[in-house]
């Protein structure tokens, strides 16, 4: 959905008396470190929104190769697990604006993330939400499967 729908969906969650999680990332390529993120990070509300990297705001976090999957085809995906209730694409550097206009009331990153690196948080602490760090299960990167792919 675009970011004005998954604004006017969150707002409406809210309405209702339900709680907004918010995530963001490539997700180039999905594998289970990915769906067990997703899935944890459903359980901390009723609703998890996800943002995606906009195939250009890829190419400059990640750079010139990537992303493998365009975005719509890794919002396609995310838009098929269960525990994904919507998804939009965002083509900031940062996702700011997207968390600024769906105002979650859980904003979720990995724990490599730092404290004070994470953006969002001063949008999501000044409505008196909270920024959950998740365990990011071990073994599992896009990036490693990638290097892995093209070594073959």
């Amino acid at each position: 959905m675009s970011q004005e729908e998954a604004g006017l969906f969150a707002a409406d969650v809210r309405r209702r008396g339900g709680v907004v999680v918010f995530t963001n990332g490539v997700f180039d390529l999905v594998h289970p470190g990915h769906v067990r993120y997703l899935a944890e990070a459903r359980e901390l509300g009723d609703v998890l929104i996800v943002a995606v990297n906009s195939d250009r705001s890829v190419r400059m976090n990640k750079g010139p190769d990537r992303p493998i999957n365009d975005e719509r085809e890794r919002a396609e995906l995310l838009c098929a697990l269960a525990c994904v209730d919507a998804v939009t694409i965002f083509d900031e550097d940062t996702p700011h604006a997207v968390i600024t206009r769906i105002q979650p009331d859980v904003l979720v990153k990995g724990a490599d993330w730092k404290d004070d690196e994470i953006v969002g948080r001063d949008i999501v602490e000044a409505r008196g939400g909270t920024v959950v760090r998740l365990t990011m299960t071990e073994g599992f990167s896009s990036s490693r499967l990638i290097e892995r792919v093209r070594r073959s």
